[in-house]
């Protein structure tokens, strides 16, 4: 009996630690972002009564930096100054900096000039959860122009959307990316590999495959049976993601979009669809990763289903981020020619 009540005060205590020491770090970390807001701000209106003065502009950040370390030590560089200078530029309103992110997050975020889609990667960084880690490999494979581009370039809201939200889901085609990245797989480009060694390389890094995937996702299995009549077939992979509340079924294939997998992966839909799904459950999404997609061959494989059936790429390397911002401004060029033409 002892026993038992040490045991319910030890845990009562220590959940009243952890919660204080989560509220404690809170704190800290609110009360860090709005001092280096502020002196942000000192010294933009510093910079202010001295417009003009090109010397002084070139050397005040240097000599502010050589006098606050010398009186407070580390964490003045002028690398530091310039980032809360940037910090209180872009958010006039400090109220408007997520105390969910952390000062190392806003330094990489920083590294963004483009106002939308620094604003993305932050709502997406608090929506998500990123570490600082993951926010600059979503940085660095393009997170943005990849949602953009798969958005179609017929959605002239997705832009703003992506910007002032970040990437919402409420429905299935919010959750597909084109391409998919796997750089942390490690597999060489050069090389042929099965589509066996593929889904054990995703198994093995399982969760940075679900942080690829997206919000939401929990892993089922992978190849997991449907059995239809006699013979059994068997999905590669299969994930459940929590907002949509739907079954996610994912066909891996080492080569380009063919037909016939579109097929394969629609007959799973359907038997989960009838057999798997619980009465709460919303029809199952199909996604087929392959390593080139006609969009010509999709259009005509894709069109006409009832069941939400995605095909997407995927590339085992980072993409050429100047490709991948030229197609976007390409696509934003159109819009604006089309706005003019309508005004």
């Amino acid at each position: 009996m002892n026993e038992l009540i040490n045991t319910n005060l030890v845990e009562q205590i220590k959940i009243l630690l952890e919660s204080s020491r989560n509220k404690i770090a809170t704190t800290v970390n609110t009360t860090l972002l709005h001092t280096y807001w502020q002196i942000g701000k000192i010294i933009v209106e510093d910079e202010a009564l001295h417009f003009g003065d090109a010397e002084y502009e070139k050397q005040s950040l240097r000599q502010l930096s050589r006098a606050l370390t010398t009186e407070f030590g580390k964490g003045f560089s002028r690398s530091n100054l310039s980032n809360m200078r940037q910090f209180y530029l872009t958010h006039k309103d400090v109220q408007t900096a997520s105390g969910q992110l952390s000062w190392s997050h806003y330094c990489e975020l920083h590294s963004i000039s483009d106002e939308q889609k620094r604003s993305f990667y932050e709502k997406e960084c608090v929506n998500s959860r990123w570490s600082v880690r993951e926010l600059r490999r979503q940085i660095e494979s393009s997170l943005f122009e990849r949602l953009l581009l798969s958005g179609g370039v017929d959605n002239k809201e997705k832009v703003l959307s992506l910007a002032l939200k970040g990437n919402e889901i409420s429905k299935p085609a919010d959750i597909i990316r084109d391409p998919y990245v796997f750089e942390f797989l490690g597999l060489p480009e050069d090389k042929p590999f099965l589509e066996s060694d593929l889904e054990k390389a995703l198994v093995g890094q399982i969760e940075k495959f679900l942080l690829e995937l997206g919000r939401g996702f929990m892993f089922v299995g992978t190849q997991q049976r449907v059995t239809v009549g006699n013979h059994h077939y068997y999905v590669d992979m299969v994930f459940y993601n929590k907002i949509l509340r739907s079954y996610v079924l994912v066909e891996l294939k080492t080569t380009k979009l063919m037909p016939e997998a579109v097929g394969q992966l629609n007959m799973y839909l359907n038997y989960y669809a009838s057999e798997v799904n619980d009465p709460d459950d919303n029809p199952p999404i199909g996604i087929i990763l392959c390593t080139e997609k006609n969009s010509i061959d999709a259009e005509y494989a894709l069109g006409g289903l009832s069941n939400n059936l995605f095909a997407s790429k995927y590339v085992l390397y980072m993409p050429n981020k100047e490709q991948l911002i030229a197609e976007v401004e390409k696509v934003l060029e159109n819009w604006h020619k089309e706005d003019n033409n309508q005004d």
